[in-house]
């Protein structure tokens, strides 16, 4: 028997996941959250094999339950069913441990073999998805939502996101807190955002923080 908890924000959308796997023959929802902090503290009392969850939630972001549980309890395979196809969400949730990765457009019986197979230790993903790590991979760690970035300015972003000033990255990578500005600059530019928060943010998104 395979159980499951599912993480989903949307009511309707949660009760007809639950009526629909719960007539499975081999499928036990043995916890139901409405956030993001729900789906941890279910995942952590139930202990299922599979999570199947949203990545847009309220209190806790997906990402944050993915990584959690990740290095938490490594056995439960985190199965993401979502609507987002954003290559900012998309790979930081590969990156993060998720065992498989599917859209809410799938049809039900497509669904219910990604979780029998993530459920047996198989990679379920989109092929939208795949696609999109393949030009990871083809355009290098250094590609980002369209921009080419330096290691120097990976490494600047990534403190960008710790909430470090200028001067504390300066001293962090040796270099003068002019330099940094000039970094800052061209990040901010490349990622098309006018702040450092703006900033901190996609980069916590892109596993960089």
């Amino acid at each position: 028997m395979i159980r499951i908890v599912i993480a989903e924000d949307h009511q309707v959308v949660r009760e007809g996941l639950k009526m629909f796997l719960d007539i499975q023959p081999d499928i036990e929802v043995v916890g139901e959250a409405t956030n993001g902090k729900e789906a941890v503290t279910l995942v952590r009392e139930k202990k299922p094999d599979v999570l199947l969850l949203d990545l847009i939630m309220s209190e806790m972001d997906g990402l944050e339950v993915l990584r959690i549980v990740n290095k938490e309890m490594p056995d439960v395979a985190v199965l993401v069913l979502t609507s987002a196809l954003d290559d900012r969400m998309v790979i930081p949730a590969v990156r993060a441990g998720a065992a498989g990765y599917v859209l809410k457009t799938v049809s039900s019986s497509e669904l219910i073999e990604a979780v029998r197979n993530v459920a047996e230790g198989k990679p379920v993903l989109h092929p939208e998805i795949t696609r999109m790590l393949m030009r990871e991979v083809r355009e290098g760690p250094g590609f980002i939502g369209g921009e080419s970035f330096t290691q120097r300015e990976l490494e600047v972003l990534s403190l960008i996101a710790h909430h470090m000033t200028n001067k504390e990255i300066a001293k962090e990578l040796g270099i003068s807190e002019k330099t940094v500005k000039t970094h800052v600059s061209n990040i901010l530019s490349k990622l098309g955002v006018s702040s450092r928060a703006e900033a901190a943010r996609y980069a916590k998104e892109q596993g960089l923080g």
